[in-house]
């Protein structure tokens, strides 16, 4: 069982828009802001831009906003205007933390190590992964961690929880999905390793197991703890939704974490699997660097795949681990409407969390808890996507508040 939680059958189903507890954290609410990269930290630090970001969604309603993404090291960046969290990064982590705390939130870091989705040509440094593979970012062989990076790879998340916590987060949200590094071990096409962390599922789930159960001796009670799990990679060598659920299993008897956030696809592999609806092909190659332009042109159709748009598409998934486990859960995944929130409430989940609808209408959570909308706006076009290669933003509401010529 997770930590202190009885089986969610038993309990009547919450309102989402009343006060709500995640672990040791008092929330306001059960809506969480889900983790979206922002773009806007250009030099690896807190910027004005990155605080109005979240304030946003923190003044329309949202119990939690979540900053993605947090690196624990350099190799672990995704490319190098992440914000590596240290004691260079701690004043503005916890200037962030307080406008956030000053509009009634709380606040999430997302903290990870990319892995295999780190572009080590960016961050000047090689990236690592289970087992070594080249690169279809840095266009290098990623290398294969050895002992010593895994136990390097520890102890720099447990580094990178004390600072959060010296700067007032009040959740740390560890990223195992996504295939990025703890994601990458426990895809079996993506760990070939013959040693402890390779194999059976145990073995491949080790890592994640070590970083949780080692975070959370650091932090004790004084902040929540949850994971991003996947439901399904969406591709061969994948995880796969049956040892997506054992991984969770064995997360939720560890009890190390207060709650489980649950995503599918792949940064590497199939990144559309998770977002669902149009594709922007055009605006994604016009996004990347030029080397990389012409193979996004000629294979991005195989790799951004095409799937349609149904509300809460995550659903159906999540409801086979929400039969299986008695941790608390967050829904995500195409999450719009009132009347989803509320049936995700009704079906045993804890928290909602939403990702492009908030980026298209930050105040959408007050609006519907005023129940002066029943749904947002958002039209999953997705070319919010390209963006995060330069700063975040949804095109079409910033087309729609353009001054008139």
């Amino acid at each position: 069982m997770g930590r202190g939680r009885t089986r969610y059958s038993s309990r009547v189903a919450p309102d989402v828009f009343a006060p709500a507890t995640l672990g040791p954290v008092r929330l306001r609410n059960r809506v969480v802001k889900a983790a979206t990269f922002e773009g806007r930290s250009p030099q690896g630090q807190v910027t004005d831009d990155l605080i109005d970001y979240h304030l946003a969604p923190a003044r329309g309603g949202v119990g939690l906003t979540t900053v993605a993404y947090l690196a624990v090291a350099p190799e672990g960046r995704t490319h190098r205007e992440v914000i590596v969290v240290g004691d260079d990064t701690l004043a503005g982590l916890t200037r962030l933390a307080d406008a956030v705390h000053g509009e009634g939130a709380a606040i999430a870091g997302q903290v990870g190590h990319a892995g295999p989705v780190a572009n080590g040509r960016s961050n000047k440094v090689k990236a690592i992964a289970a087992s070594s593979m080249p690169s279809p970012l840095s266009m290098q062989m990623i290398r294969t961690a050895s002992e010593a990076d895994l136990t390097r790879v520890t102890r720099a998340y447990v580094a990178a929880a004390r600072t959060l916590v010296r700067a007032g987060f009040d959740v740390l949200e560890l990223h195992m999905a996504h295939s990025y590094l703890i994601s990458s071990f426990l895809a079996p096409g993506l760990n070939r390793r013959k040693d402890r962390w390779g194999g059976s599922l145990e073995n491949r789930a080790r890592l994640g197991r070590q970083v949780a159960r080692a975070v959370r001796e650091e932090v004790g009670d004084a902040v929540a703890v949850t994971a991003k799990v996947s439901l399904s990679d969406g591709f061969k060598g994948g995880v796969t939704t049956a040892e997506g659920l054992e991984y969770a299993r064995l997360l939720e008897a560890d009890g190390h974490l207060d709650a489980l956030q649950l995503s599918a696809g792949s940064s590497l592999m199939n990144p559309m699997y998770l977002f669902r609806g149009d594709v922007p092909l055009k605006e994604f190659a016009a996004a990347m660097p030029v080397q990389v332009r012409w193979g996004m042109r000629t294979v991005g159709k195989s790799f951004l795949k095409s799937y349609p748009f149904e509300e809460a598409y995550l659903r159906e998934k999540a409801l086979r681990f929400r039969s299986e486990l008695a941790m608390p859960l967050m829904l995500l995944g195409g999450i719009n409407r009132r009347d989803t929130m509320e049936q995700a409430m009704a079906e045993g989940f804890d928290f909602v969390a939403m990702g492009r609808a908030l980026l298209r209408e930050p105040d959408l959570v007050r609006r519907l808890e005023e129940e002066r909308v029943s749904e947002g706006s958002c039209i999953h076009c997705n070319r919010c996507m390209p963006t995060i290669y330069s700063r975040t933003v949804c095109p079409v509401a910033e087309t729609a508040t353009l001054p008139k010529m």
